[in-house]
């Protein structure tokens, strides 16, 4: 137990050191490319922070533990929205264009609803359990694809006027050099995947030792310490001013997370959902609604402190209702 923790905490520390090296480097290379912080996020820091779902996912599926591989998405999705968004406007108040709103955004909710579809086929009449089947796990490939080609679209095309004006990164002293760059967001990268891995190693150990079920760790444990680059290099963003790295990076990620993420791995075996359940696929659906909600009516396209505090204390009450189910108290 004491390893555990100790290579936990490590694995923190990784996290939080490799959260600075990639957003200083991803925000001198969108400068240098003259794409928007936003598809920078959208692509290079979602891709990069989302490898430790992909590689737990799909190593889950191959070894037959469904429930962690399934968990696994659905947790970091529902954390990724409710506990990074809502960090991100603790630390600064996000403003989001109406192209957001209208373009990317709804990905996020169709990726949630895909994913809640899937797991109602029973109740719909479909026979047999829950199931992630290879079929399902094809098409959503074909949908990561159609989102990569709208990505790719607008990096050629960047819309006029799709990053706030008070979000722009300002000129620094001395521009950071291509090559200095690219080694910023792969040294970054890796030691976030590094110390993500080693986190989840210990949180898991700590959780078996505890006597927790599969399916809840990859729900929370899991979930969270593969998230834990997510948050890391959104709230770093976020600090430094660069919403749209921090914004593109959540977006990203759900939608990496539930198209490719959760496709390869049902491709590789079919994906019983297992201890997964409603509530967790509706919080997931309802999560990336509220995102949209909080976006779009109450200020100005803008998350305010107070509604990232509301998002937050939803993740803490699913937790508490996770926690209380696992120790049958409800």
């Amino acid at each position: 137990m004491l390893w555990d923790i100790f290579i936990l905490i490590a694995g923190l520390a990784l996290i939080m050191g490799g959260a600075n090296i990639l957003t200083d480097g991803a925000s001198a290379l969108a400068r240098r490319w003259g794409v928007s912080d936003l598809v920078v996020g959208l692509t290079i820091v979602a891709f990069g922070t989302s490898t430790p779902e992909l590689a737990i996912s799909v190593t889950s599926a191959i070894q037959g533990n469904t429930g962690i591989a399934v968990g696994n998405v659905v947790g970091s999705n529902i954390f990724n929205i409710l506990v990074i968004v809502g960090a991100i406007a603790l630390v600064r108040p996000v403003r989001i264009t109406r192209d957001i709103m209208v373009n990317e955004i709804p990905m996020v909710v169709l990726s949630s609803t895909a994913i809640l579809a899937i797991g109602m086929a029973p109740l719909l009449g479909v026979p047999g359990a829950a199931m992630v089947s290879r079929v399902d796990g094809i098409l959503l490939l074909l949908f990561f694809l159609i989102f990569m080609h709208y990505i790719l679209q607008q990096a050629r095309h960047p819309v006029p006027g799709a990053d706030p004006a008070p979000d722009a990164t300002p000129a620094t002293k001395k521009e950071m050099g291509l090559l200095k760059g690219v080694i910023w967001v792969l040294g970054g990268l890796a030691a976030l995947v590094i110390g993500g891995d080693i986190f989840v190693k210990g949180a898991s150990g700590i959780a078996r030792g505890l006597g927790v079920g599969e399916a809840i760790i990859g729900l929370t444990i899991v979930a969270m310490g593969t998230s834990l680059p997510d948050l890391a290099a959104s709230v770093a963003a976020a600090r430094k001013g660069n919403t749209g790295i921090a914004v593109g990076n959540v977006i990203g990620s759900c939608v990496f997370n539930a198209f490719m993420v959760l496709g390869a791995a049902a491709a590789v075996r079919p994906l019983p959902f297992g201890g997964i359940g409603m509530t967790d696929l509706v919080t997931l659906a309802g999560a990336s609604v509220l995102f949209w909600l909080f976006g779009w009516f109450f200020k100005q396209r803008t998350i305010t402190r107070w509604e990232g505090s509301v998002m937050i204390l939803c993740y803490i009450a699913y937790i508490t209702y996770l926690v209380l189910a696992e120790l049958g108290k409800i």
